[in-house]
């Protein structure tokens, strides 16, 4: 006679090795330390770093809300006796999907769960009317865990600002590097060729920005930089290189050459070997230093109501600047040798932080090449202390203080510089 199979049914959730973990974790924590309303913040924030989905998410923040505030007191109890049907019916979705959301926030370690027989939520009492056991939804684990996720959440949010600052920097870069190669003109086209080759391999191997690694988006935009730098110096070099350049410096503006010889050596006219004063003075072809420029230049650097508008390099040491702005390390390894050498990267620091090529010739123009590259390192150092959100139009402003007297850029490089001091003390 063949025997009767009776298949029993199990009851409650399955108890894996980590399931119970999270319950011994449960029951010896110490409820008291996080609050209700810490629990929630971090419940919402929790899909940025993968752990759950926003669904789960949600849900989670509603059990939280569910419990009382009291519950999360010294001595509480935090644990949720809601069913699923009344969960499901406040995030919009079936029992059945609640149930199975609740299992996997059990093995994220976010709940714990304990269920009855007959999968009723209640709480069980002793005989002086305090909770001694519970069937329900219970966030002691959550609490234990708090650290630790808040931690993971502050982590991804630092992770994914570097990856935007990474990914601005980039796009910045690749856009400058592909206006250079139109502009660059005087390249051969084998030159040329070989630079848009570059620079779509370059781009090709990156793909979308928004996708790729911080790390390889920053040594991306570090060799699309040096491309632009290398292409504009080759672009440059046929008319920077001239007979008369060791001889006459008559286009030098913030450096202390003062012209003692006549700008045109070679030239057999009588009339143009003039004395080096009457040369510098009345030459009608010493470049942009006419006489009307050179005695506007005076006129300026006289003037005691606009004495930072054209600044000497004695007023500001080049050290201080590099101190004052110790933000572009992270970008420039080595420190400029020479304020010509602070000038040469000033583009750079613009394209870094987000300045207008408009906005740095106004500078230019204003203040000069020296001024200009300290303005625009402290305007940099500002906008990475997050002091200033516009650096564009901070500089503009410095520009315009300039232009009316009011600009003291020894007061900001000196004030910086002792701030950074007295924080690495500290």
């Amino acid at each position: 006679m063949r025997e009767t199979l009776t298949n029993k049914q199990l009851t409650g959730r399955r108890m894996t090795k980590e399931r119970a973990e999270f319950r011994r974790l449960a029951q010896s924590t110490e409820v008291g330390t996080v609050t209700r309303g810490q629990l929630a913040v971090l419940s919402q924030s929790l899909p940025c770093t993968g752990l759950i989905t926003s669904t789960e998410s949600h849900l989670l923040t509603v059990i939280v809300n569910t419990a009382r505030a009291d519950a999360f007191d010294k001595g509480g109890r935090p644990i949720v006796f809601k069913s699923n049907n009344q969960l499901g019916f406040e995030i919009n979705r079936s029992p059945g999907r609640v149930s199975r959301i609740l299992s996997r926030l059990f093995d994220a370690g976010l709940v714990t769960m304990q269920d009855s027989a007959n999968f009723k939520r209640y709480p069980i009492r002793d005989g002086e009317g305090e909770i001694s056991d519970a069937c329900g939804i219970d966030l002691r684990v959550l609490i234990a865990r708090y650290r630790e996720l808040d931690a993971l959440v502050r982590q991804k949010r630092e992770e994914k600002r570097a990856s935007d600052a990474a990914a601005r920097r980039f796009r910045d870069a690749l856009r400058s590097a592909r206006y250079a190669l139109v502009n660059a003109v005087d390249l051969t086209k084998t030159a040329l060729a070989s630079l848009a080759s570059r620079i779509d391999r370059i781009a090709a191997f990156v793909g979308i920005a928004g996708r790729a690694p911080a790390f390889v988006l920053r040594r991306a935009a570090i060799l699309l930089e040096w491309l632009v730098g290398r292409s504009l110096k080759a672009s440059m070099r046929p008319q920077s290189v001239s007979d008369y350049d060791n001889m006459t410096c008559t286009n030098v503006e913030n450096d202390m050459h003062k012209q003692i010889t006549n700008p045109h050596p070679f030239d057999l006219s009588k009339e143009e070997r003039r004395p080096a004063k009457a040369g510098q003075h009345n030459s009608p072809k010493a470049g942009y230093t006419s006489k009307r420029a050179f005695e506007e230049s005076l006129t300026r650097g006289s003037d005691p109501d606009n004495r930072q508008s054209r600044p000497q390099q004695g007023i500001v040491a080049l050290d201080d600047v590099w101190r004052a702005a110790p933000s572009l390390k992270d970008y420039f390894t080595t420190a400029p040798r020479s304020w010509s050498d602070l000038a040469r990267i000033a583009p750079q620091i613009c394209r870094l932080a987000g300045v207008s090529e408009d906005a740095r010739l106004r500078a230019v123009d204003q203040m000069g090449q020296q001024a200009a590259a300290i303005a625009i390192a402290v305007t940099f150092e500002k906008y990475s202390r997050q002091e200033v959100s516009s650096p564009g139009g901070y500089l503009r402003a410095m520009t315009d203080r300039a232009a009316s007297g009011e600009l003291h850029l020894s007061r900001s490089v000196f004030g910086l510089a002792a701030r950074n001091s007295t924080e690495a003390l500290n």
